[in-house]
């Protein structure tokens, strides 16, 4: 049924764009970045392509990050942005509109709901739904969680961490706190600068995390990298090496107020849903689930199982798309109390 419509599941997310097609599976994954010159207004590149131009831009266009935190920074680049990718993810001969499911944080604001809401109506959908990441993620991590038992998720995305205990369709309790992937980035930008006098771009940060950065000190693995920046004090470009350990002390902050999240939601758990959790142990999705150690350092914090999902930054993405194969199969009351349809 390709260009008839087809269902579609959003991962809006603050670093990356993940589209499912029911039917199809995941057929989309890149960079939330659009490339626009600044005189005409005009979409000069979505995607992979405009994050290349990150911080290497002429005077007339600006490549920039419409979500922050996310939530919509910047609402119209936004919908274009989302207009592009429905239309690339159903291709050109897409006839109808599909109804489309987008996931938002579980803190958001009524305010930012129906941004979300509108930006996706104008992208191009037919109807949107709304649903909470952390459902998202424990649909898409393989959790039942219709059962009367309860299930804890911890999704690190590229703004935001949602942390949620769930039980029978719906959230226990919940904290979404602004800080995720670009915060761990953000704290390794300022620690090179700080202690070294380098500056160095996001591009570059993004990349130290993922070669060498670690949740927990290392033991006898201390990997290193080579970078290179502007000095502060010549003004000329320099290289420096740094360590995972260095990097394990630029985002100790981060990674704390990541553990508080997960110890307040614990201290909330109704005590027969805590007994179902340590049983079950805590499921970590998303993006910030692949840093290294990620998983034994919530282990260590809290005493209690924890284990990365099977395909972490696409669960968000795979759980929109089998909630959108519910919404036929599950009565009106129980579809109003999973998901908000917005329109």
């Amino acid at each position: 049924m390709r260009g008839f419509g087809s269902d579609m599941g959003i991962d809006l997310g603050t670093a990356n764009v993940i589209v499912y097609v029911k039917g199809r599976g995941i057929v989309l994954q890149e960079p939330s970045v659009v490339a626009i010159d600044k005189q005409s207004g005009k979409v000069i590149a979505v995607g992979s392509e405009a994050r290349r131009m990150l911080g290497r831009t002429p005077g007339n266009i600006v490549a920039i990050r419409p979500l922050k935190e996310g939530v919509i920074a910047d609402y119209d680049v936004t919908e274009k942005m989302l207009r592009y990718f429905i239309q690339k993810a159903g291709g050109k001969r897409l006839l109808f509109k599909p109804r489309v499911m987008v996931c938002i944080p579980s803190g958001v604001t009524g305010v930012e709901e129906r941004a979300v809401r509108q930006a996706t109506l104008e992208g191009g959908a037919r109807q949107a739904y709304l649903m909470e990441e952390p459902v998202a993620a424990a649909l898409g991590a393989g959790i039942d969680i219709s059962e009367p038992s309860g299930s804890m998720i911890v999704d690190i995305g590229g703004g935001t961490t949602d942390v949620a205990v769930l039980s029978l369709g719906g959230m226990v309790c919940s904290r979404s706190i602004r800080v995720g992937g670009d915060k761990f980035d953000d704290a390794i930008v300022r620690y090179i600068k700080k202690e070294f006098n380098l500056m160095i771009g996001e591009r570059t940060g993004e990349e130290i995390k993922v070669e060498v950065a670690s949740a927990v000190p290392q033991e006898g693995t201390n990997r290193s990298i080579e970078i290179r920046g502007r000095d502060l004090i010549s003004g000329l470009p320099r290289s420096l090496t740094v360590s995972t350990d260095q990097i394990y002390e630029a985002i100790k902050d981060p990674l704390e107020a990541v553990i508080s999240a997960v110890r307040e939601v614990l201290e909330e758990t109704p005590p027969e849903l805590g007994s179902d959790i340590v049983n079950k142990g805590i499921v970590i999705t998303g993006g910030g689930a692949l840093l290294h150690g990620m998983d034994t350092l919530i282990s260590k914090e809290t005493g209690l199982p924890s284990f990365i999902a099977e395909d972490p930054l696409n669960c968000v993405a795979i759980g929109t798309g089998r909630a959108l194969g519910m919404l036929n199969r599950m009565p009106n009351q129980k579809v109003k109390k999973i998901f908000k349809k917005i329109s």
